[in-house]
């Protein structure tokens, strides 16, 4: 299996899976001599670990990360960090029952017919249990990028939209509901909307908008390797992604030209920002923001009908422990990814000037 590894300098490789002894990762080409504050670390998987409130997963894993290479004496020492998570609440017989089927939507039936073998516990490699490792890295990647401030956070739930400008927002209120939306109504009404639909059985997607601020002009190649693009691979590569957007993004195509443009002031910084930090594939110094929309969840808690490895059609029942909104979890997962491009771009950008 291809594709475990994501970056060209600042480079994460993950392993494992949802219901195997442990996941983790190593993250090759972090300099040496950044002193890692373990305690912020463990903090941003506690941010994604399951079991965290009433409107997640109630699978009960204590996500604490191990470290076994290259950290001395609290700092990094410039070779491969290696560190695991054990896992140690599966319940494989949860998953018994779709050992010879397929869930709607799921990757079941595309590794049957890629790999002609697959773990069906939790979905093996492709479960979202993965992203621990990707915020590990993250969580890294952020203590590297001191000055980049990174705050991502759930702008929509369902119907349920924050309907306010980010510049509006206090982002320390982030963490002050288990919704993790900076305005607190809005919090209100989405928590009770995911714990309506969390008793029907069913599902629901949401939005998570990311605000990345203190971004020093240059970073991202103008071709191939725009900085938005790279941004958008990181975004779409999280389990259950189904949409990015940067800047005006969709919105922007009802707006002429003469008002789209972002103006310059003297400095070089732009009247507006339209173009969300980012233009011709390169950080201009404003801030960079984008959304990040999450499909429902695709395991209902509903009897449905789907088939089986020979073809017949069966009927089944979503079982186990998940989440009926992925959207809070997610937040701390799409920092982690911003973390580690940024992080990345920028070792780039000293190799380009030395």
């Amino acid at each position: 299996m291809a594709g475990n590894t994501f970056g060209k300098l600042f480079k994460l490789t993950t392993f494992g899976e949802s219901h195997g002894m442990a996941i983790g990762g190593v993250l090759d080409g972090c300099p040496p001599g950044i002193t890692l504050d373990l305690d912020a670390i463990q903090l941003d998987l506690d941010r994604r670990k399951p079991g965290q409130s009433a409107i997640v997963t109630q699978r009960k894993e204590p996500d604490t990360v191990k470290f076994y290479s290259g950290l001395f004496e609290g700092r990094t020492t410039g070779t491969p960090i290696g560190f695991a998570i054990h896992n140690t609440n599966q319940k494989s017989q949860d998953y018994t029952h779709i050992k010879d089927s397929y869930r709607p939507s799921h990757a079941d039936y595309v590794y049957d017919q890629k790999y002609g073998f697959r773990d069906y516990r939790g979905g093996g490699r492709s479960s979202a249990r993965e992203t621990a490792s990707r915020v590990v890295a993250g969580a890294i990647a952020k203590q590297f990028l001191a000055d980049v401030k990174i705050n991502a956070f759930v702008s929509q739930v369902g119907d349920l939209k924050l309907e306010k400008d980010y510049q509006e927002l206090d982002f320390s209120l982030i963490e002050s509901n288990p919704v993790r939306c900076p305005d607190p109504n809005t919090a209100a009404e989405m928590e009770g909307y995911i714990k309506k639909i969390r008793k029907e059985g069913d599902t629901i997607g949401g939005v998570v908008t990311c605000v990345v601020q203190n971004v020093p002009v240059g970073l991202g190649e103008p071709v191939f390797d725009k900085l938005h693009a790279e941004l958008g691979k990181a975004m779409l590569s999280i389990n259950a992604v189904k949409g990015f957007e940067y800047g005006s993004g969709f919105e922007g195509v009802k707006m002429k030209g003469s008002a789209h443009n972002d103006q310059f002031n003297v400095d070089g910084s732009t009247k507006t920002n339209y173009s969300g930090g980012i233009q011709g594939g390169i950080s201009n110094g404003m801030d960079i923001y984008f959304n990040v929309a999450f499909k429902p969840v695709a395991t209902v808690i509903q009897a449905y009908e789907t088939i089986d490895k020979d073809g017949n059609t069966v009927m089944t029942q979503g079982k186990g422990r998940h989440d009926p909104c992925v959207v809070p979890r997610a937040v701390p997962i799409v920092e982690a990814m911003a973390a580690l491009v940024l992080a990345d771009f920028t070792l780039l950008d000293r190799t380009l000037k030395t």
